[in-house]
């Protein structure tokens, strides 16, 4: 009995901490920007129920992984630049 309610009691502080996501279109550019460089790697919303994770640079992706830069609504630009995603590269990316 211990142990449910343990994991009752987990998810509903994970379901508490989703629902607390940061947003972008919340923070003006700079501030998103700013965010990213002070962290190195988040998970940020970019409005409604959409949400990725954005990184500094390189060394907050996998070994096989390469960055794309992402641009995401913020409060005060539709498309700021602010920072990059990770993303696996296809091999049509080694063969053009």
């Amino acid at each position: 009995m211990f142990r449910f309610a343990t994991a009752i009691a987990l998810s509903l502080v994970a379901t508490a901490a989703s629902a607390q996501r940061l947003s972008t279109t919340t923070m003006t550019c700079g501030q998103a920007r700013d965010f990213i460089a002070a962290r190195g790697a988040a998970v940020l919303g970019t409005g409604g129920y959409t949400y990725d994770r954005f990184v500094r640079d390189r060394s907050f992706c996998e070994p096989t992984e390469v960055t794309q830069q992402a641009f995401v609504p913020t409060r005060d630009t539709p498309a700021c630049p602010i920072g990059y995603r990770c993303i696996e590269p296809s091999l049509d990316d080694w063969f053009d």
